[in-house]
């Protein structure tokens, strides 16, 4: 574990979106993708390990068949700033010819969810719908745009809720950011 101190981060974090605000926005997001879908079966694939939280919660409240699955890539590996992708695990279930649902915890730069769903479309799923619960709208980045986003958070270092500040935290039922 990281030597960073999770709680004195949280002594000095703002409050972004507390768990009530989470929970309706993952409700609104499941409506959504279900009339998207209108009951076409999808793979659920969810991006490990930040997603964990909010997929988990958000594949109950989808009535449309899902296959699901995980990847693991990261650009991260415990720091606050991004660096080479990483694939720790691609998916095991066929892609070809699926819709795929991508979840993530959060569209920062969009780097890392940019080549996942590249990847999802080498491999054959005719389309990638992008699920994040977390949006940051700066400006920088792949310019990849989310299909369905819970909320927006600031362009800060955003943890909690499955994000984590230095491997810690992603257990904790709100979101929370500190200037990094």
């Amino acid at each position: 574990m990281s030597t960073a101190n999770l709680a004195d981060a949280l002594a000095r974090a703002d409050l972004v979106h507390e768990h009530a605000t989470l929970a309706a926005a993952i409700e609104r997001v499941g409506r959504e993708i279900d009339a998207t879908l209108d009951g076409t079966p999808a793979v659920f694939l969810t991006v490990m390990q930040g997603a964990l939280a909010f997929a988990g919660q958000l594949a109950t409240t989808i009535r449309a068949p899902l296959a699901f699955d995980y990847v693991h890539a990261t650009r991260y590996r415990g720091a606050t700033s991004g660096g080479a992708l990483l694939w720790i695990k691609q998916p095991a279930i066929s892609l070809a010819g699926a819709t795929v649902l991508l979840v993530d915890d959060i569209l920062d730069e969009g780097h890392t969810l940019k080549a996942i769903r590249d990847f999802c479309l080498e491999q054959g799923a005719a389309r990638v719908l992008l699920v994040v619960l977390c949006e940051k709208r700066h400006g920088r980045g792949a310019g990849l745009r989310a299909d369905f986003v819970g909320v927006e958070v600031p362009d800060r270092y955003v943890f909690g809720y499955g994000m984590d500040y230095h491997e810690q935290g992603r257990n904790l039922a709100a979101i929370y950011a500190v200037d990094a």
